[in-house]
């Protein structure tokens, strides 16, 4: 997978010679530049247009010069807006922690474990303990570990 996203990777495979990939912004492709550039270079060696709808929708001719330089630009913005809005989460998470008002989950899963212990006891499926504690299978199978 080139970006995480199984639906491009998905679409990029099926594009051929003349098609046209049109995406909304040039963020919805590509994470960071050096990525951008390998799409752009695999659409490239597959002959095909490259259409970012919020430049105007124009078509890209990434063999130009004007255009790769635009490309790059938006590119760079698109990072750097990632880039800002992790920092920015990263910053709100710890503020309630700095404060000692978040403490993290709850460990919902483990205050049921000697329940699920009880019901596995009575032969109850992990999924028929899961569906009546309110768990994960998972949960139940490291509450279960957890005896073992």
């Amino acid at each position: 997978m080139l970006n995480g996203s199984s639906s491009l990777d998905e679409a990029l495979a099926y594009l051929r010679k003349g098609d046209t990939l049109v995406v909304t912004k040039v963020d919805r492709l590509a994470r960071t530049t050096a990525n951008l550039w390998g799409v752009v270079q695999g659409l490239e060696a597959k002959g095909v247009s490259l259409r970012i709808l919020n430049l105007g929708g124009e078509t890209i001719d990434t063999g130009s010069a004007t255009a790769r330089l635009i490309l790059n630009i938006f590119s760079e913005f698109a990072q750097f807006e990632r880039e800002m809005m992790l920092e920015r989460r990263g910053r709100e998470s710890q503020r309630p922690k700095g404060e000692g008002k978040y403490k993290g989950r709850k460990p919902t899963a483990r205050a049921k474990a000697t329940e699920a212990r009880a019901l596995y006891a009575q032969k109850k499926t992990h999924t028929e303990i899961a569906k009546a504690l309110g768990i994960s299978r998972a949960s139940v199978y490291r509450a279960l570990a957890e005896v073992q």
